[in-house]
């Protein structure tokens, strides 16, 4: 296993991010604000657009390289571009997986119980129209699942496994599992291990080495500090081979040369680069993309861990006086957790006065979501710590 980076130790940005002194912005797993010096760069190359005649056929290639570059990086430091595709959105590179994934009647696909649909509606097809069975691992009966639900999902893979599709955060409560024991799992039995990071790449250290995961996908609006519509699939070399979802011009040998275009080649580029969604050289969201990799690369996933950790460690405690539940660190992340009540606690009557002091977090289940990022500071946690409180105390 690779050793981990020692933590940059930051500090709040808030100005950076441009959020208001009076908005308590404890919210990214729903969305990043957008940095001033993203939204630059994605208007810059909006209005690209402006002068056509400016764009020459390299244009369509290089920053697609760069972004590549960037997200290959922080699953393989150093590693390689071309293992990369450049996609929309996490449905569209599960798609794309599943198609690739040979399910077979009598086999079984392994998912989390509440677990972020874009994740499951494509597996769910898959079994159901292949005799295939969708095992939904079940939340522990505890309000902090913690290992005992990583072990849940060891014990449901056998040889009837095709494929295990999770993430390594929860989306709901920042539960984490433990991926590098689910991965030797399934490489036991032979099934691909396919992740969607959309709530922790960016913002919590990733070992491939230790998971050898066969995909690692993830949005660009979260952790990742990006415009939405834009992310991007880390794929392995089990799908050099496989069916594109789409048959795009550009991912095709030879596309730099828009000349010979019009002699069709059935040779597609290497790697990834066959998986790209069409338009992929989108000139608004790409240079978007790239700047807001290049801030998740001046920060570090480490830094931001650290952040968080020294941030909310504090208020943890003092909720817990007050009866509100979080799991024990080491069995949820730092940047994304939940809390959950004490008895008498109506979340409804919670979330309008979350929203009348404009702190802004998120309700998942039973859970009270808190994700904050380097935007946030004490002032934040001192407004969200009076709410909280004040709803158990009247």
């Amino acid at each position: 296993m690779s050793s981990t980076p020692t933590a940059p130790r930051l500090s709040s940005e808030r100005a950076l991010f441009g959020v208001p002194a009076d908005v308590h912005y404890l919210n990214c797993a729903y969305m990043a604000p957008l940095a001033p010096s993203v939204e630059e760069a994605s208007v810059t190359g909006l209005q690209r657009k402006r002068r056509p005649w400016e764009i020459a056929p390299e244009h369509f290639f290089d920053q697609s390289e760069r972004a590549r570059r960037l997200f290959a990086d922080l699953v393989v430091p150093g590693g390689d571009p071309h293992r990369v595709a450049l996609v929309p959105a996490v449905s569209h590179a599960i798609a794309t997986v599943v198609k690739n994934v040979t399910v077979s009647a009598g086999q079984t696909v392994v998912v989390l119980a509440e677990q972020f649909p874009s994740n499951v509606h494509a597996w769910r097809r898959k079994t159901r129209e292949n005799d295939a069975e969708l095992v939904v691992v079940p939340r522990p009966d505890s309000a902090t699942p913690g290992s005992s639900w990583s072990t849940a999902v060891v014990d449901s893979i056998d040889s009837r496994c095709a494929a295990v599709a999770l993430p390594i955060v929860h989306w709901t409560d920042g539960t984490l599992f433990d991926v590098a024991a689910i991965g030797r799992r399934c490489r036991e039995v032979g099934a691909p291990l396919v992740l969607d990071l959309s709530q922790s790449l960016g913002a919590l250290p990733f070992d491939q080495e230790a998971v050898q995961a066969d995909a690692v996908i993830s949005v660009g609006y979260k952790w990742l500090l990006g415009p939405y519509a834009q992310g991007a699939a880390w794929l392995s070399e089990r799908f050099d081979d496989g069916a594109p979802l789409e048959e795009s011009w550009i991912d095709r040998a030879g596309s730099q040369d828009f000349r010979r275009l019009v002699e069709p080649t059935d040779a597609y580029q290497p790697g990834a680069l066959r998986h790209d969604a069409g338009e992929r050289s989108n000139f608004a969201l790409l240079p978007g993309f790239i700047a807001a990799l290049e801030l998740v690369h001046r920060f570090r996933p480490e830094g931001i861990q650290d952040y968080c950790r020294r941030l909310c460690s504090g208020l943890i405690e003092r909720l817990a006086e007050h009866g509100w539940v979080t799991a024990p660190a080491g069995e949820r992340a730092d940047h994304l957790f939940g809390i959950r009540s004490p008895a008498g606690v109506d979340l409804d009557v919670l979330a309008a006065r979350l929203r009348e002091r404009q702190v802004h977090v998120s309700l998942r289940g039973d859970a009270v979501r808190i994700s904050p990022h380097l935007w946030c500071d004490e002032t934040d946690l001192a407004a969200l710590e009076g709410v909280l409180t004040t709803a158990v105390t009247g």
